[in-house]
């Protein structure tokens, strides 16, 4: 059986931060035939230039348009900063613009706060001019407590459950037929 790959993409920098370990508990989580694999290079980003993005560009953005473009879809967890989306996540979305991988990519938002709904709502604003295709079944806001690392979220059967449903609906939407495992890349 193929396998469906989603790259997981946390908006936040913070080495522990609750959108990575929600989607670390996602890769846990995710059935059987499903790999969701963590893109941590977010921060290595340089600052969106026109000016450098020049084919082939500048190697982190490369290896970002790459995982996108090898992926089935992208799951973007993001928190909220003064009412929108962080810079860093806002940087990575602005490299892609021009260059298309999010056209038509299947693309679920993810929270681990569910009173972030400004940076949900700039989200699905950034995306829908990007003309990505949004999955609001497979999207999710789930109230993680303050510190809970992966493992934590994974074993709370209130918390993961929505994570298996959202990650059931995403392999749903893409034909895959998935049943629940452990699949780690």
């Amino acid at each position: 059986m193929p396998t469906v790959r989603l790259l997981a993409i946390s908006g936040s920098l913070r080495a522990k931060s609750s959108n990575g370990s929600l989607l670390l508990a996602a890769r846990a989580l995710a059935p059987e035939g499903m790999e969701v694999v963590l893109y941590g290079g977010l921060g290595e980003l340089p600052l969106f230039n026109p000016d450098l993005d020049e084919d082939p560009g500048p190697p982190a953005v490369v290896d970002l348009r790459e995982r996108i473009r090898s992926a089935d879809g992208v799951v973007i967890s993001s928190p909220e900063y003064a009412h929108s989306v962080p810079g860093a996540m806002k940087n990575a979305l602005d490299w892609l613009v021009g260059s298309g991988e999010l056209v038509e990519k299947p693309v679920a938002l993810w929270n681990a706060s569910p009173t972030s709904t400004f940076a949900h709502a700039a989200l699905l604003e950034i995306l829908g001019v990007m003309s990505a295709r949004l999955l609001p079944e497979a999207s999710i806001a789930v109230p993680l407590r303050r510190g809970m690392d992966e493992s934590e979220i994974a074993a709370d059967p209130e918390i993961a459950e929505p994570i298996r449903k959202a990650l059931d609906e995403f392999a749903a939407q893409l034909g895959s037929g998935t049943t629940r495992s452990l699949t780690v890349p």
